[in-house]
């Protein structure tokens, strides 16, 4: 059992306050008061699944190349900022786990790797979490990655990940068993929302950096939102919707 859905999630573990996808972020979120993350994770050339948003290394890296590419032993002597290192997921299931962290696992496969990726992701998470109190959301932009989750961890609540809601929202719900929708704040079409209200289902926005912006969207039924900017909503991070996500 999920306990209810936190307001806010720490986008990409510690938002714009701590290198991103870091195990350093999920421990600030934490500090902050933050009951949620949300991190990427994509397999290394190893076939390992670590956290990290891009393709490429540059951005985000001292290293060059592709992620899909690149043998652990060069991967993990990268420097992602301040000393940090890209982490597996194991080590970030873990932390999760240890602070009682909601991790909103969104399966980011590179080109080409989607099953692969989706039946490594699936399969880990479910081992990592097993018994946990608090389970994982599999999130994903590629439904085939979902659709891989549903068949490997039925027990392990799914969202699927929109950068706008598509028309066949419900029956792409339906066919893949998932329990809550995500996209981005800037194309939630009211009507769209008030259908999805009415539907009790829970929706989730990324990202949402502006107060303003935010107060806006819970008033209209949004349930959770994702931001980089932790520091102006942890007096917040303790309001929850009250709803109970089933796996």
């Amino acid at each position: 059992m999920m306990p209810p859905l936190p307001r806010w999630f720490a986008h990409r573990g510690g938002g714009s306050l701590a290198p991103e996808n870091t195990l350093a972020g999920i421990r600030l979120a934490a500090r902050l008061g933050y009951r949620a993350v949300e991190f990427d994770v994509m397999l290394s050339g190893d076939g390992t699944p670590v956290l990290i948003h891009d393709e490429t290394l540059e951005r985000t890296t001292n290293g060059v190349g592709r992620v899909c590419d690149t043998p652990d032993s060069a991967l993990f002597a990268l420097d992602v900022g301040h000393g940090e290192r890209i982490p597996r997921l194991a080590e970030a299931a873990a932390l999760c786990r240890q602070y009682g962290l909601l991790a909103n696992v969104e399966i980011k496969p590179a080109g080409g790797f989607e099953r692969q990726t989706a039946e490594t992701v699936a399969r880990q998470a479910r081992a990592l979490w097993h018994g946990a109190e608090v389970m994982p959301l599999l999130s994903s932009f590629s439904l085939e990655a979902v659709e891989v989750a549903r068949d490997l961890a039925p027990d392990l609540p799914r969202g699927l990940l929109f950068e706008q809601i598509p028309a066949d929202w419900q029956q792409e719900m339906v066919r893949l068993r998932a329990v809550t929708l995500h996209c981005n704040a800037r194309h939630l079409a009211d009507d769209t929302l008030a259908t999805l209200k009415e539907a009790a289902v829970p929706v989730l926005c990324y990202t949402v950096n502006d107060p303003e912006q935010a107060r806006n969207l819970f008033e209209k039924g949004v349930s959770s939102l994702f931001t980089d900017r932790l520091d102006l909503f942890a007096s917040e991070t303790s309001a929850y919707k009250g709803l109970h996500l089933g796996g």
